[in-house]
C-alpha cells in the first residue's frame, strides 16, 4: 500500500467534511452518467462548449450531460485541491472521473484546474480553444464562490449570506455528532451596504461579462453563440435570506447582465440567458440559513419526485439548443416549475409552519439531505465498500 493509499473516514464538523473519497466520487459521477440517455446519432458537427464550474453542482452535471447527450467538446474550469496531508477536494476527484467519461467518448474535452476570475485564466483557457477548436458555440456559467479577486482592480471582495435591511430570524437544519437531525433558530443581521456590494463583486454578473468580452475580442464567438449563468430564485419561504437578501442583489446584477450580453451578442446571432433552476444540494446551500430544513421539506413533500441536477441540466440543454427557448417575461430560462407549483409551495409551507424539534424526521427527509450533504464528499454513495483503502493522490487530467 502506498503512502497516500489509505482509509479515507468522513471526519469533521456540521456540514463539512476534512476529506473526500476517491472511489465515492468516481461512483457519484458514474451514477450521474446513467442518467443521461444516449443520443440516437452523432451530431453532425460536435459543438463546442466553455463550462466554466465544471467540477461540482449544476457544473459537472451540465458538463456530464454535454459529453454524453449533446457530444461536446471544449474546456471545463474548476479551482480544486490536490491531495497533500488531506485527500484532495471532492471536485478534483469528479474532474478526474469525468476526464475519463470524455476519453471514453472521444471528446476532444480538457479540463483546467484554475482561478476563473484570473485574467491569465481567460488568456490561456481562449488560446486552447483557439488553437483546437476556433470558435466557441456555448458557455455555460456555474460559479459559485465566497469570494473573488478583480485582478483589474487588485480588490479582493468577500461575499455575505444577509438579508436587506432588517435582521432575519429562521429556523435551520443541523445535524449532531451521532447524525441526529435538529432544528434551532438563528437570527441574522442585515447586511452593510459594503457588504452588499461585495457579494454582487462575486456572484454578479461582472466576470460572466469579462469572459464573453474576451471571446468576442479574439473573435471566437461563432454563429449563433449562446450562453447561461445559473441562477435560483426559490420559495416565499427563504426568500428574506435569499432572493430578497444578498444573494438575490447579485442574482438581479446577473439577470441585467444577460440582457446587456444579449444586445452585444446581436452581431453573432447569439443570446444570454440566466437560467431559474430548481433547488440542490451544495456545500454553497449548506450555509445558508434556512435553507437546507426548506429543500429537506421539500423532499419530504415531492419524495422522488425531486428532480436530480442531471434531469435539470438535460433540460438546461435542450433549452440552449432549442431554435426558440422557452423563456419566462424577462427572459430567463425557468427549470424551477416544479419547485415553484402552488400545490407544492402550499404543502411545503404548511409543513415549515408546523414542524417542531419532536417532528423534524416526520415532516422533512433529513436522512435523504444527510445523505446528499456527504455524497458531496464522496460518502454514503451506493455501491462503494468504505472499509477498503484508496488511493487519494491522483494527478489532474492532462490538457
Amino acid at each position: 500500500m502506498t503512502r497516500s493509499e489509505r482509509v479515507v473516514e468522513p471526519t469533521g464538523r456540521g456540514y463539512l467534511l476534512l476529506d473526500a473519497h476517491p472511489a465515492g466520487c468516481f461512483r457519484s459521477v458514474e451514477l450521474m452518467r446513467a442518467e443521461v440517455p444516449v443520443p440516437g446519432r452523432s451530431p453532425a458537427r460536435r459543438p463546442v462548449a466553455l463550462v466554466i464550474g465544471s467540477s461540482s453542482g449544476y457544473g459537472l452535471a451540465s458538463t456530464i450531460a454535454g459529453l454524453v447527450r449533446y457530444g461536446i467538446d471544449g474546456v471545463g474550469i474548476g479551482l480544486e485541491r490536490p491531495a497533500g496531508h488531506r485527500s484532495a477536494s471532492a471536485g478534483w476527484y469528479r474532474t478526474v472521473a469525468t476526464d475519463a467519461i470524455a476519453r471514453e467518448l472521444g471528446a476532444d474535452f480538457s479540463f483546467r484546474n484554475a482561478d476563473a476570475f484570473a485574467d491569465t485564466t481567460k488568456t490561456e483557457t481562449l488560446d486552447l480553444l483557439a488553437e483546437r477548436f476556433g470558435g466557441v458555440d456555448h458557455l455555460i456559467y456555474s460559479v459559485a464562490a465566497p469570494r473573488r479577486t478583480d485582478p483589474r482592480r487588485g480588490t479582493t471582495y468577500q461575499s455575505v449570506l444577509k438579508p436587506l435591511g432588517a435582521p432575519h430570524t429562521t429556523r435551520n437544519l443541523e445535524f449532531g455528532d451521532d447524525g441526529a437531525a435538529q432544528v434551532r433558530e438563528v437570527t441574522v443581521a442585515p447586511a452593510t451596504e459594503a457588504e452588499a456590494a461585495a457579494t454582487v463583486g462575486v456572484m454578479g454578473g461582472e466576470d460572466w461579462s469579462r469572459w464573453i468580452t474576451a471571446l468576442a475580442e479574439r473573435g471566437l464567438l461563432r454563429s449563433g453563440f449562446r450562453t447561461v449563468a445559473l441562477t435560483y430564485i426559490g420559495s416565499p419561504l427563504t426568500s428574506a435570506i435569499y432572493r430578497g437578501g444578498t444573494i438575490g442583489a447579485a442574482k438581479a446584477d446577473l439577470e441585467s447582465t444577460a440582457r446587456a450580453l444579449t444586445e452585444r451578442l446581436a452581431a453573432v446571432g447569439g443570446r444570454a440567458f440566466t437560467s431559474v433552476n430548481g433547488a440542490l444540494v451544495t456545500q454553497a446551500l449548506t450555509a445558508i440559513p434556512g435553507i437546507p430544513l426548506y429543500v429537506s421539506l421539500l423532499r419530504g413533500v415531492l419524495g422522488d419526485r425531486f428532480p436530480s441536477p442531471v434531469a435539470q441540466s438535460l433540460d438546461l440543454w435542450h433549452q440552449l439548443t432549442a431554435r426558440r427557448p422557452d423563456v419566462d417575461d424577462s427572459g430567463r430560462i425557468r427549470l424551477d416549475g416544479w419547485e415553484l407549483s402552488e400545490p407544492v409551495q402550499a404543502a411545503v409551507a404548511e409543513r415549515w409552519r408546523s414542524i417542531t424539534p419532536e417532528t423534524v424526521t416526520a415532516l422533512a427527509d433529513t436522512a435523504w439531505f444527510r445523505a446528499q450533504c456527504r455524497a458531496l464528499y464522496g460518502f454514503d454513495v451506493p455501491g462503494v465498500d468504505y472499509t477498503v483503502p484508496v488511493e487519494t493522490d491522483l494527478p489532474w487530467p492532462q490538457s
